[in-house]
């Protein structure tokens, strides 16, 4: 949930956080601002199971490092983590 994932960040500073688009239940994206806000240098790859263009334009718009679906997580979740590692 929201709150674990803020107080994990907080507590552990990660350099790379991997979060559920549907981690919020109301579908917003207050969970992302809200790690931004506790946590600015955390870079963040959201998965999710929408395929939509409007999705994954509204998560990198809003300031997420890196997109990649549920499906597609054997083959692109680590490439994912190694790219918004090196910037």
């Amino acid at each position: 949930d929201e709150t674990s994932l803020l107080d994990g960040a907080t507590r552990l500073h990660p350099d790379v956080a991997v979060v559920d688009l549907s981690l919020a239940r109301d579908g917003s994206l207050g969970w992302f601002h809200a790690l931004r806000q506790h946590c600015p240098e955390i870079k963040v790859i959201v998965l999710s199971v929408h395929d939509e263009l409007s999705v994954r334009q509204a998560v990198i718009e809003a300031g997420a490092d890196a997109f990649v679906l549920k499906r597609a997580i054997a083959t692109d979740l680590l490439d994912a983590v190694d790219a918004v590692r090196s910037g």
